[in-house]
Order: structure tokens, then C-alpha cells, then sequence
């Protein structure tokens, strides 16, 4: 005799099984479908994270082209203020190698002048003997301003320099010598006419306390002489 029972299908079979059962059956038909991503791809590396360039903080190592229009001003400004800096760096270089070789240098600068009078009043054997000292002036020293400081006294050269109206530069200058015996005052006056380069002395002459003063130029002095030849009583007979 022949059964007329109906076998179970096999979606009710699978029914019938547990819940894990189940599942791992359905993932092995149905593999997870797989997407392609950034990180995934072999040849993709991740963005690096930067700082926004600023003015306080930018190196110039980013290039341009990657820069904001925010952060192109800010470089821009940057590079503009390293600029100024090194020009007012450039002109405060240039005004003070000027001041030097006026001050120091230049054959007719204030020290220049006064180691030239200064070597004059040591050569003078009139002066090294009212001083003391040996001879050349070896012994004699020569020095500005007096001042609390022994190391201030060869800085503080006392001169000035004015322009009369002929156009005539006319210089003045004192300073101190001092030897073993004595110490006295220099005194110096020198002029250079307009268009001239160097200065021509006029006066140049050494004040010691209770001694006669010594000349070493006197320039007026000769012109008072010229002045005074051939006359007697105010006529000049010849």
C-alpha cells in the first residue's frame, strides 16, 4: 500500500532549527557583500592634519598653492615685516659706519685732529720742558675732559665746528696735557675754506698755570706784524 504522506519541504526543515543554526547557515549562502573604501585601497595614504599658517607661526615650508586666501595674507604680511626689518637694519648700518669714519677715520675727524695736535705738543721741546718728562714726550699724556672715571678721559674731546659767511668752516678744540711737572690746556683753532680739503691751522697754542704761554701756530700773530711795519705813532711813514 502506497503512502500518500507529503515529505517536508526543505524551507520548513530549516525552520525547525535553532536560531544560530540558522544564521551561519544564511551567511554561508549569503556572503557579506564587501565595499571598497579610502582606507582599504593599496595606494591611498590618510590626509595629514596641519595648522592654519599665521603670521606668528608660519616657516614657509607649506607651499603657496595649498595656502588659504587667509593664510596667503598672513604670509604676505609676514614677508613684508622681515623686509622692513632688514632694511631699517641696512640704513642704521649705513648711518653708523658714516658717523664712525667722520668721528674716527676721516683724516679731518676730531680724533684725527687731536692725536695730530697732541703729537705736536709732544715733539715741542718748549712744552716737554715745562711739563717734564723725557724727551719726545714719552712722559706727557693728552687727554679730554676731565671726568670721575680715568677711562671716560680720553672720550670727552672738547671742539666745535661753525661756518662764517664767506663760507669758511672754522674748527675749535681744547683738551689737557699733563706731564710730570706741570699740566696745562691746549687750545686750537683751525679753518678750511670752501672747496678746500684739509684744515689749516690758525692758533695752536699751550697754557701752563704761572708760566708764559707757548705758541706752536699763531697765524694772526703774523698778519698784526705786516699790519704794523712802517708806521709810527698811527702814520705809516714808509
Amino acid at each position: 500500500m502506497i503512502s500518500s504522506r507529503v515529505p517536508p519541504s526543505p524551507l520548513a526543515s530549516l525552520l525547525k532549527l535553532p536560531a544560530s543554526t540558522r544564521l551561519l547557515f544564511h551567511n554561508h549562502v549569503h556572503p557579506a557583500r564587501q565595499y571598497a573604501t579610502s582606507s582599504s585601497l593599496p595606494n591611498s595614504t590618510p590626509q595629514a592634519s596641519r595648522r592654519a599658517v599665521t603670521v606668528a607661526n608660519d616657516t614657509g615650508r607649506i607651499p603657496w598653492t595649498q595656502l588659504s586666501t587667509r593664510e596667503k595674507a598672513a604670509r604676505t604680511t609676514q614677508q613684508s615685516f622681515n623686509l622692513l626689518v632688514v632694511l631699517a637694519g641696512i640704513i642704521m648700518t649705513g648711518g653708523v659706519s658714516y658717523v664712525l669714519y667722520r668721528e674716527v677715520f676721516s683724516t679731518d675727524s676730531k680724533t684725527a685732529v687731536f692725536n695730530r695736535v697732541a703729537d705736536r705738543v709732544k715733539a715741542d721741546a718748549r712744552c716737554v720742558e715745562l711739563l717734564g718728562g723725557r724727551s719726545g714726550g714719552r712722559d706727557v699724556k693728552a687727554y679730554g675732559e676731565p671726568s670721575w672715571s680715568r677711562w671716560a678721559r680720553n672720550r670727552m674731546i672738547a671742539s666745535r665746528t661753525e661756518t662764517d659767511k664767506l663760507g669758511t668752516e672754522h674748527l675749535y678744540m681744547h683738551f689737557y696735557v699733563e706731564g710730570p711737572l706741570n699740566s696745562g690746556t691746549v687750545n686750537l683753532h683751525m679753518t678750511r675754506r670752501h672747496g678746500e680739503k684739509d684744515f689749516e691751522y690758525r692758533f695752536l697754542a699751550v697754557d701752563v698755570k704761572g708760566h708764559e704761554r707757548i705758541y706752536l701756530e699763531n697765524a694772526d700773530a703774523g698778519k698784526m706784524d705786516k699790519r704794523g711795519q712802517g708806521r709810527m705813532f698811527g702814520v705809516k711813514w714808509w
